[in-house]
């Protein structure tokens, strides 16, 4: 039996259907799966169950990378196509069975729009890694102390809260009397965004910080999360790795809904600050051009009563 999944470029919503890859791999137990998604996302698959192939699209004009997927996957008999991109492929390549997800404006989180495609509840997001990626993950993150995972970037500025916001943060967290006192700072992001977030990096001491930011593949990043203590972090597909790995995760929210894009997981929370998504985001004076951080009201003693509270209830 052979399952053609077809999910996101972007490695949030990839992560946000992770959970119904699992679920098909758990209900059917005797299917090999072909899994093609974006260039930047298909690190994400390399360890998950049953996958026997990944086809990383890379874009192409004038949809040539749709062209390229159906080369690839039309010479096979496929027993289901699952099409989270509502493309047309599913329609021609050769199958008994297609589900192809449609379009929805309804206020639901993502999980529940995605498994609408098979008719089934929500599935929570898992990270799947392999022995050598957390080798890898052993040699960055060495065990010893508790680990502080920061996700400080973000793919649009205005959903990036300070930096400096961010070290005072830290500082509340691993200095004396801190939930996290003495633990080491994982800092995850990519290399373009080290400029963003150079007041972080340099408030942390040398002998606890741990930078990752652009040293590290997407696979490797997944093994490290896995690792931590507690993650906190903007609105991100490191969030949601971070959720999907287990760790007690915060996610930071202004000009983004958490009603469509928290994380999940009984370990996570969110926060932001007195305005709600709408009242940013249907503002008068919004534009969806501008850089600007849009999470200014979002106050760093908020911040830390939201981790201590995650860090209190979580489940151990």
């Amino acid at each position: 039996m052979r399952i053609l999944f077809i999910t996101a470029s972007r490695i949030g919503d990839a992560v946000l259907s992770s959970g119904l890859l699992d679920w098909l791999a758990r209900t059917y137990p005797q299917a090999s799966f072909t899994v093609a998604c974006g260039q930047a996302t298909a690190p994400l698959f390399e360890g998950a169950p049953r996958v026997e192939r990944v086809i990383p699209m890379v874009k192409r004009k004038r949809a040539g990378h749709w062209l390229d997927l159906w080369r690839a996957t039309s010479g096979t008999w496929w027993h289901m196509v699952v099409d989270l991109r509502g493309s047309a492929l599913a329609w021609v390549v050769p199958t008994l069975r297609r589900r192809v997800l449609k379009s929805s404006w309804e206020p639901k989180h993502r999980t529940i729009h995605i498994a609408s495609v098979l008719g089934i509840p929500a599935q929570i997001p898992v990270l799947w890694t392999t022995p050598e990626r957390r080798g890898e993950a052993a040699r960055l993150l060495p065990e010893g102390r508790p680990i502080l995972a920061l996700g400080p970037t973000a793919n649009w500025g205005a959903k990036q809260w300070p930096a400096e916001r961010f070290a005072d943060l830290v500082r509340r967290l691993i200095g004396p009397g801190g939930i996290l006192e003495g633990a080491s700072v994982a800092l995850f992001g990519a290399a373009g965004e080290r400029e963003s977030v150079l007041p972080l990096i340099q408030s942390i001491p040398q002998e606890q910080r741990i930078d990752l930011l652009g040293t590290c593949g997407l696979a490797t990043a997944a093994a490290c999360l896995e690792r931590a203590t507690l993650y906190i972090g903007n609105d991100s597909g490191l969030m949601h790795m971070a959720a999907a790995a287990g760790v007690p995760t915060l996610g930071l929210f202004g000009p983004s809904s958490e009603v469509f894009y928290g994380p999940c997981g009984e370990r996570t929370a969110t926060v932001r600050g007195p305005r709600s998504f709408e009242d940013i985001c249907h503002a008068p004076d919004f534009d969806h051009r501008s850089k600007a951080c849009m999470m200014l009201d979002l106050e760093v003693d908020k911040v830390a009563e939201a981790a201590e509270a995650l860090w209190r209830r979580r489940v151990k």
